[in-house]
């Protein structure tokens, strides 16, 4: 598929004035339809959960805008083809005295009540208020698990500033320990006692020899030994050579 191609099925927003007019005015049905909706009462939108809905004859609606502000009839007529409404109640007359309806746009209006005569328009409400509550439910999720998530990550990010500063001071961390292992001193562990069976003595224990260190028995020995005297030595004599006569003489 070609660059061409794919920008071609990207529907792109149309931001120039004459082709949004041109849209609108050659609309089809369905769509035109669907641009006559005014807005709900506050009682109708938390009994269908639905803000706005496409108006029909029969609707009882309320003016909100204009000369002919809160007044309320029914609708007589609605113009798909210029987008207007006919409201029972809203007239003026004519030069030559005859009377018509005062068109208005669907947009100055609010229903107060519905026509609920077509099952079919039932059927809509009954499957809009399925979706939204469907899609609440899903929205609940995904905001148990963000608050879980959240809660995990400040879990990580108190570990890891304990963490620095552990790092930043280890001189007192080693004092604490030092403190916390001078008040509580190691307890040894009794060891368990050998049972005896009934009528027998127990075994008379075996003297074992203490066994030393090397070193120790070094400066044992030596404290006991008594120091040595030292022996004189010998006087030693000079030999002198016998005087024969010849010499003497």
């Amino acid at each position: 598929m070609s660059d061409g191609e794919r920008r071609m099925q990207i529907p792109r927003p149309v931001t120039k004035p004459s082709k949004q007019r041109k849209a609108v005015y050659q609309a089809p049905a369905h769509v035109r339809h669907r641009l006559l909706a005014a807005h709900l009462s506050p009682q109708l939108r938390a009994s269908h959960l639905i803000r706005n809905l496409p108006v029909r004859t029969g609707d009882t609606v309320k003016v909100m805008r204009g000369d002919h502000k809160n007044v309320e009839g029914k609708i007589s007529r609605v113009d798909l083809g210029k987008y207007r409404i006919y409201v029972e109640g809203l007239t003026r007359e004519k030069v030559d005295g005859t009377t018509v309806f005062v068109p208005i746009h669907p947009s100055k209006v609010m229903i107060t009540r519905l026509n609920l005569d077509d099952k079919w328009r039932r059927e809509i409400l009954e499957a809009k208020k399925k979706s939204l509550k469907k899609h609440a439910e899903v929205e609940e999720k995904p905001k148990a698990k963000r608050v879980k998530a959240e809660a995990e990550a400040v879990e990580i990010e108190e570990a890891k500033e304990t963490v620095e500063e552990l790092k930043e001071k280890p001189e007192e961390v080693v004092e604490k320990a030092k403190e916390v292992v001078e008040e509580k001193p190691s307890v040894k562990a009794k060891p368990a006692k050998k049972r005896v069976a009934r009528g027998k003595k127990p075994p008379a224990k075996k003297e074992v020899a203490v066994k030393t260190r090397p070193k120790a028995k070094a400066e044992e020995a030596e404290k006991t030994e008594k120091p040595k005297e030292k022996r004189k030595p010998k006087p030693t004599t000079k030999k002198t050579p016998k005087k024969t006569k010849e010499g003497e003489e």
